[in-house]
């Protein structure tokens, strides 16, 4: 059932979840960007603010309405408090002959080693999936990530669906968004005109309705509900890119060689800013350091990127020395060999890796021009495995 909230029983919500012992984390303003962050109140979210972006190109701009998530996608992820940038797995320390283990998984930034537990603020239909995705990879399967399992039980999530389509968001061609359809506790569409600011909620477990129930609510109104859902739909007919996913893993495969691979390395300086600013990448490094005595050791944990030529060294050097080879990489994994690998694509159309990369390379861009110049190679790839092996 979708309910009618007013703006002003948004702090009533935020109230309920911080008296139930979350720690909430959402959008607000930092350094000339919207960044996630604590929050305590409304007042610290991005009232009246927006985004312009494009390739290359991020700057924040004041509103002529006081809209409380009318911008795009952030150059945070919600990657950053599940899965780490840094995260201490152990720490080691000299025991008489052996050793004891006095400390585990104490992220720099996350609060999964102190007993928080996290309220998500603002999670767009994007990184909905995108957490998802990060979910299949770390708890799917025989093998899982326990400090990623540890934080992402008990988050609470409130979403956010978008009614303001940002200039390089493609996840309706990636049936992504811009309505959540799942995987959130409560979801929130933004409404305002001159007269009227409120939201449509929608509760998506009992736990989202209980917090609900703490807050002053109506059953919305039919053409409250048509009047959300249209503000959504145009917000899907306008976005600023979109990316043709039929048979993209075959196109990818069949063209390694493709000329458009030369063309990307030209520009591309494996910075790894793609990689850092998407939200379901998920490559690391391990880190062992030991003090100057020799008595204590600890092993980090770090996010990597397969574009750093360190990445893919083996005994006797780098697998992908080159741009092209770890360009290639990146986007034939994301894209194609993914979807071997975990039943689903690794993109989810939010756009960051457009907006943050300084030369501008667009990822629906370089998939198109591949598949308008399509050339098979004599021998087509068709798995993960060979995929990997050609560099």
């Amino acid at each position: 059932m979708v309910h009618r909230i007013e703006r002003a029983a948004l702090d009533s919500l935020f109230d309920s979840l911080r008296r139930r012992g979350y720690v909430l984390k959402g959008p607000t303003v930092r350094d000339a960007a919207i960044v996630y962050d604590d929050i305590t109140s409304t007042a610290d979210l991005p009232v009246g603010w927006t985004d312009e972006q494009e390739a290359a190109t991020y700057r924040l701009h004041k509103r002529n309405d006081k809209a409380v998530f009318g911008f795009s996608a952030s150059p945070y992820s919600w990657k950053k408090f599940l899965f780490p940038p840094i995260l201490k797995i152990l720490t080691a320390r000299r025991n008489g002959k052996g050793f004891q283990i006095t400390d585990t998984a104490h992220a720099a930034d996350s609060g999964d080693a102190d007993g928080k537990k996290y309220a998500f603020i603002g999670v767009r239909s994007c990184e909905l999936n995108a957490i998802a995705i990060q979910d299949t990879v770390f708890k799917a399967g025989q093998y899982q990530d326990v400090q990623y399992r540890q934080a992402r039980e008990g988050i609470f999530i409130v979403a956010v669906n978008c009614t303001t389509a940002g200039g390089t968001c493609f996840c309706a061609s990636m049936g992504t968004g811009p309505k959540a359809p799942q995987g959130y506790d409560l979801a929130l569409t933004e409404m305002q005109d001159e007269n009227d600011h409120y939201f449509m909620v929608e509760a998506g477990t009992e736990r989202g309705a209980e917090v609900l129930n703490d807050v002053e609510h109506k059953p919305a109104r039919q053409h409250e509900i048509e009047r959300a859902d249209h503000a959504i739909n145009v917000a899907a007919q306008k976005m600023g890119r979109t990316l043709d996913t039929a048979n993209i893993k075959e196109v990818l495969y069949q063209n390694i060689e493709h000329p458009r691979w030369d063309a990307t390395a030209v520009r591309c300086l494996t910075c790894a800013n793609c990689t850092m600013v998407c939200p379901t990448c998920f490559c690391s490094t391990i880190e062992d350091v030991t003090d100057l005595t020799g008595t204590q050791a600890e092993r980090i944990r770090k996010w990597d990127s397969c574009f750093t030529m360190d990445f893919s060294y083996i005994h006797g050097g780098s697998v992908r020395s080159s741009a092209k080879a770890r360009y290639r990489q990146w986007m034939t994994h994301k894209l194609a060999s993914w979807i071997d690998q975990f039943g689903t694509s690794g993109c989810v159309g939010c756009g960051r890796c457009i907006t943050w990369c300084p030369v501008g390379i667009d990822i629906t861009e370089e998939a198109q021009a591949i598949r308008e110049n399509h050339i098979h190679d004599k021998v087509p790839m068709t798995t993960k495995e060979e995929h990997d092996g050609n560099t």
